[in-house]
Formats: structure tokens, sequence, C-alpha cells
């Protein structure tokens, strides 16, 4: 008789699970604590702790949305002396101003523009939708120009 001729006799029993079944391991579907925890990576994301170290910006306004804060933009300035550009009887509006590539849009929006009384007036301008400081619509309106 060889080894291979041997039959198995009755099939072996099979232990008895003692209360530790189901189809979750370890932790049971609560996860881990600690350096586990943290998502694929292991560890703390990088990134958290570089946003961490930086400062707060104190006070009203500084952290709040762009949605809040959307509507502010800056009044852009312009003098006598870059309205050389336009001829005589032309209208000066912010579109106008944008077209001839004194100002830049700021996003989607024309800026806000104001004239100031620097420098010698060129000619006769119709301002439209601009605002325009007390002096400069002096000058205007003596050269025989219109600011509505």
């Amino acid at each position: 008789m060889q080894l291979h001729n041997i039959n198995k006799g009755d099939k072996l029993e099979s232990k008895n699970r003692v209360g530790r079944g189901g189809k979750r391991g370890k932790t049971s579907g609560h996860g881990h604590k600690g350096q586990k925890q943290h998502g694929r990576h292991g560890l703390r994301p990088e990134m958290r702790d570089f946003i961490k170290k930086l400062p707060k910006l104190r006070g009203f306004g500084k952290n709040r949305a762009r949605t809040v804060n959307g509507d502010k933009s800056t009044i852009r300035t312009v003098d006598f002396n870059s309205l050389a550009i336009f001829k005589d009887g032309e209208t000066v509006s912010p579109a106008t101003i944008v077209e001839k590539g004194l100002l830049k849009k700021e996003g989607n929006k024309l800026p806000k523009v104001k004239i100031l009384n620097n420098g010698d007036v060129k000619g006769k301008y119709n301002v439209e939708g601009c605002l325009v400081s007390a002096s400069a619509k002096e000058v205007i309106e003596q050269v025989g120009g219109e600011v509505r």
C-alpha cells in the first residue's frame, strides 16, 4: 500500500465560529481611528496643513464670498490728456473708453469711470455715463461739450 492508495475516510469537521461572523471585517464598518482614517493616503492631506498655517484676515468683509462683495468695483480715473484720442463731437462713455483701449473691462463689466481736470481739453466731448469732477464739468461746458 502506498500513500496515493489511501482513501480519505470521513470529512473533517469544520470549526464552529463563535459570534464573530458577518460580512464586515475587523472594524465592522466603523472605520479606523487616527492616522488610518484620512482617506486613501493613510496620512493627513498636506494641503490642509498649509491652509491652516496661513493667517486669517481679520475684520468685516475680508473673508466674505464674491457674491457678497460682487458689486463692489473701483472707480477708474481718466484725465483730459488721455482723452486726446477722441475727436471733436465724439461721445465719451465707459464703452467707448474701453474700445479705444484706455481702460480694460473688469471681468465682463465696464469699469466705472471718473473724468478729472488734469491737462488741456483737445475738443468738444459729449460725456455719457461717466462721473465727472466739478472743475472738469465746467471746462467741458466752456469748450462747448455736454455732460449727461
